[in-house]
């Protein structure tokens, strides 16, 4: 019947046979179906031809696409069969996955719009509950994942970061590969165990093809890193290296300011404690009233200014033209640091030392944590849009169907 081949197409039963099309108490659309032959008595887990078991619950509706303002309803029976491997359960219906109480198309919009919107907006667009839309998430990313390729196999040059995503210290470890720019693994927690499992979950053969990571200062990466991949290039992010030449420098600002204040010279201390942004931030950036700061900076505190130009020259490590160049500027670096008589620099140039050759890594094969920013950035957004999350599971389904190329195509549009 042409009118029930048209309406299998609308409601994503091509699988099915349409029988009927009717309206219930409520005024919504029901479409009566059966699974075609070839289709009919499979295990709704692994699809295997088993024998009948019972009618099981008797009819059973699946929530399909809404036709135009009307909500739209498939409606079959749902017998139970019995595998020899899963043993007895729900037979598989070919417009549904296991378990659901909604159709594959209706599923796969809910995920799509997952990526875009926040769970509100779906529950009200798709007139869902909240906890739903967190069910279809895991089913379609635990179905994509057993489809696709394993996301771990390739993998050469990663990145190494964490994510907050909770108040509390709450923490995922994330792990991007450089060449696609996907997300490729993500777990709960952020010490060595937890990249000891990524380690564990790529297995020796695999972990013995990694050529680069990038990461942090961090102990918990760098050392397992060293434990668990030792043939790989570690290189150290340029980011955090200058951030903790920042932070020497406010530690420096901060004790002017106070040396200032102890004087008994609170205008001196206010002008001192108000230069934070002068000397913060990079001189291309500057206003026209923080470059006239930092020029009487230079002038008014020799300490302060020096302490400036450390922090201005390393930044000029990670800008140089070639890699020669940088490791000159680096070295040259080094010996002013330690003997600037500016503690905190003292203590990083030691620091530095200590992650040199990470560094100088770095500089000659320009791998950094850029491309894990930009996963970690669309994660945080996801963190804001969904006003937080309790679990990190639903936090990495959602993450995976985002940046880890599990989202599924819209309906009709492949």
């Amino acid at each position: 019947m042409r009118q029930g081949r048209v309406f299998a197409r609308i409601c994503g039963v091509e699988g099915g046979v349409v029988e009927d099309v009717g309206e219930d108490a409520d005024g919504a659309v029901v479409v009566h179906v059966r699974p075609r032959a070839r289709r009919a008595s499979r295990c709704g887990v692994c699809g295997r031809r088993s024998p009948g078991y019972d009618r099981g619950e008797g009819r059973r509706r699946w929530r399909a696409l809404d036709l135009g303002t009307v909500r739209c309803f498939v409606e079959a029976d749902a017998p139970r069969v019995r595998c020899r491997r899963h043993g007895v359960t729900t037979a598989l219906v070919p417009w549904a996955r296991h378990d659901a109480r909604h159709t594959r198309g209706f599923e796969d919009v809910v995920a799509w719009l997952a990526t875009q919107a926040s769970t509100t907006a779906i529950t009200r667009l798709m007139r869902v509950s909240w906890p739903a839309v967190g069910q279809i998430i895991r089913r379609v990313v635990a179905e994509t994942e057993q489809q696709r390729p394993d996301r771990l196999a390739g993998l050469r040059r990663i990145g190494i970061d964490e994510l907050s995503y909770r108040v509390g210290q709450r923490y995922i470890t994330v792990v991007v590969d450089h060449d696609t720019g996907r997300l490729v693994w993500a777990r709960e927690g952020r010490d060595r165990a937890t990249v000891r499992a990524f380690f564990d979950a790529l297995g020796a053969e695999r972990t013995a093809q990694i050529e680069a990571v990038s990461s942090d200062l961090g102990r918990w990466v760098t050392g397992e890193v060293a434990a668990s991949c030792p043939q790989a290039v570690l290189c150290i992010d340029p980011f955090h290296v200058v951030a903790l030449a920042t932070g020497a420098l406010d530690i420096v600002r901060r004790e002017v300011w106070n040396d200032a204040r102890r004087s008994g010279d609170p205008q001196a201390a206010t002008w001192y404690k108000n230069a934070r942004y002068a000397v913060w931030k990079n001189p291309e950036n500057l206003t026209g009233r923080q470059a006239a700061k930092l020029a009487e900076i230079q002038h008014k505190n020799r300490r302060l200014y020096r302490a400036y130009l450390l922090k201005e020259q390393l930044r000029a490590v990670f800008q140089a033209d070639d890699a020669d160049t940088a490791v000159v500027i680096l070295k040259s670096w080094l010996a002013w640091a330690s003997r600037s008589r500016l503690p905190s620099f003292v203590k990083l140039a030691k620091t530095i030392r200590a992650h040199r050759k990470g560094i100088e890594a770095t500089l000659r094969l320009r791998l950094t944590n850029a491309r894990i920013e930009a996963v970690n950035t669309t994660l945080r957004l996801i963190v804001r849009r969904a006003y937080g999350f309790h679990s990190a599971a639903a936090l990495i389904a959602l993450a995976m169907l985002t940046v880890g190329g599990l989202r599924p195509d819209l309906p009709g549009r492949g």
